[in-house]
């Protein structure tokens, strides 16, 4: 919104003022697929759906289709993107690669605000019932934690794997009762804290390659803990 806008104009315009979330409102609904791969929709209808201007939610699905959850083409309307299951193979092999590393550089040092928005998040997922923003709040978890390492470049880089792995999660369409990610979050913030690489190193391993049993055994294990994000 323009900051410089009057509250006469602001109340005049149908749409709402409040946009900072919009990106998180819109990909929620994706992982809910409440906008799913088969969806027909467009920049338009979509900015009706949220009640926001089409300028705004073109900047959204912008930075979507960056992340490559949404495709964009010329003279096509948007779609949702659908991994498969090379591309979520490739995708969390530079996940493990990138994040253990971060995981290392965290623990150097960790500041103690950086530690609460780590706990917040996960008091946050261990509160949340609906699916999409539970998936959505652990991909938000692995990118603060990655914001601690103080490297940008591979923080940037795991910023475009971790919502390509949240979408695939979404389409494996497990119950979110069956997600357990914020406990093992839990043990990483604890492992953080106390500056122990090894241990934070040993569960996100561990994490990963849950996630990796999840995502690329096309029938799941009964009885085994799944995570998200």
């Amino acid at each position: 919104m323009n900051s410089f806008a009057s509250p006469q104009t602001l109340v005049a315009l149908p749409f709402s003022p409040a946009v900072d979330d919009l990106y998180s409102r819109v990909f929620d609904a994706i992982l809910e697929q409440r906008i799913h791969a088969g969806s027909r929709f467009t920049e338009e209808s979509l900015a009706q759906m949220f009640s926001v201007r089409r300028s705004d939610m073109r900047g959204v699905l912008n930075q979507l289709s960056h992340q490559q959850i949404i495709v964009l083409r010329i003279n096509h309307r948007p779609r949702v993107a659908a991994p498969d299951v090379e591309q979520t193979r490739q995708t969390l092999h530079a996940r493990r690669l990138t994040e253990i590393t971060l995981a290392h550089l965290a623990c150097r040092q960790p500041h103690p605000q950086d530690l609460k928005r780590l706990r917040t998040l996960v008091e946050s997922q261990r509160q949340c019932t609906e699916q999409g923003r539970a998936i959505r709040l652990s991909g938000e978890f692995h990118l603060q934690l990655a914001q601690m390492a103080g490297n940008a470049p591979l923080a940037h880089f795991l910023g475009s794997l971790v919502p390509l792995t949240s979408l695939a999660i979404a389409q494996f369409d497990v119950r979110v009762q069956d997600y357990c990610a914020w406990q093992v979050h839990e043990e990483i913030v604890t492992a953080v804290a106390h500056e122990d690489a090894l241990k934070a190193e040993a569960l996100l391993s561990g994490y990963l390659d849950d996630l990796e049993d999840m995502l690329l055994n096309p029938l799941p294990i009964p009885g085994k803990n799944r995570v998200a994000g």
